[in-house]
């Protein structure tokens, strides 16, 4: 440890690895319980559809920031990793982009609108969050793949794709559940009953492929002593699981008692599959190609950098904060007058 901190070229690559990471777990909770909110459109009726919008409104944007830093980050400081996963991921990224971008309009005009076209842009905001959602599932498989198109890897990641949009829309439903009251808080309690398969699927899926690709994962997850180090995330998810189900069953409650436990242990599971994942690819930030230390920029310019984030990572968390304190409690309705 000691010779990590004296080496700059070490512990900067290191600091900006976890940086990222943290910018991109924020991200995949916050936006993903978003994003599940629209791909729950189909599901709702006109007037439950105002309350859901109602319900991310005020944070929608604010959680698509994460995205921004975490993209940022990789640029700046693993330009080269940079280069060769935008390279790979070129269409899914371009097909996430125009997602985000269907989703900040819908969301803006379904309420401006006059209202004959309500239902268009009710239209638009599901098709941007479905394919926002898949996107970004089919560039984990591609990215647990190693970046390498072939058709096992292709279909790999389009089964992915649909995993994690449905683990989004569990995330999106166990937040409806917190956020909202009465017959639509009773449907989020379904639709989490069934979203939690998908999400349990993917996790799995996710979980068998990774060692399977690469002999150093599986190396790492099941030779002793590295195996105990590994143990405690299957055993948590496990727990948190059983809690999940035990909490819907238990839901809705007439005092509304445990209405955060789904959206609390589906976070969870989001962070513990994160760290499965993260404990599985270092040092690497390419799959097998390259390592955070050997696609990092120079020490010199990372330590710039580095005031950099200090100063506006804080800034985009204390804004975060500030949205869901000040907007806490259940949804209202959404005006702009």
């Amino acid at each position: 440890m000691a010779e990590i901190l004296a080496d700059p070229a070490l512990w900067l690559p290191l600091t900006f690895a976890g940086l990222m990471g943290l910018s991109i777990l924020i991200y995949v909770v916050l936006d993903g319980f978003d994003l599940g909110v629209g791909l729950l459109f189909p599901f709702a009726d006109e007037a439950e559809k105002d309350r859901m919008v109602a319900s991310i409104g005020p944070f929608w944007d604010a959680n698509e920031t994460w995205l921004v830093m975490a993209v940022g980050l990789l640029l700046v400081a693993f330009p080269v990793a940079h280069g060769a996963i935008l390279t790979a991921l070129y269409l899914p990224v371009a097909v996430m982009l125009v997602g985000l971008i269907l989703r900040g309009v819908a969301f803006e005009f379904r309420v401006k609108a006059p209202l004959r076209y309500k239902r268009g842009w009710d239209f638009a905001f599901f098709l941007g969050s479905a394919l926002t959602s898949l996107s970004q599932g089919f560039m984990l498989g591609m990215y647990i793949m190693g970046l390498d198109a072939t058709s096992a890897t292709l279909a790999f990641s389009a089964v992915t794709a649909v995993f994690l949009t449905v683990g989004y829309s569990f995330i999106g439903a166990a937040w409806l559940i917190g956020k909202t009251e009465g017959a639509l808080q009773d449907k989020a309690v379904e639709w989490a009953r069934g979203g939690i398969w998908g999400l349990l699927l993917g996790i799995g899926a996710i979980s068998v492929a990774s060692p399977l690709v690469s002999p150093r994962i599986f190396e790492r997850w099941f030779s002793w002593p590295e195996i105990l180090w590994l143990s405690p995330l299957p055993i948590l998810s496990a727990a948190l699981l059983l809690a999940l189900w035990g909490a819907l069953r238990r839901l809705p409650s007439a005092d509304d008692r445990g209405a955060w436990v789904p959206f609390s242990c589906g976070t969870g599971l989001f962070v513990l599959a994160f760290f499965g994942m993260a404990y599985s690819f270092y040092p690497y930030v390419v799959p097998e190609q390259l390592t955070i230390f050997e696609a990092a920029s120079a020490p010199e310019s990372l330590m710039i950098i580095l005031v950099g984030a200090i100063v506006v990572m804080p800034m985009i968390a204390a804004y975060t904060v500030l949205a869901y304190v000040v907007f806490r409690g259940k949804a209202t309705d959404l005006r702009y007058d």
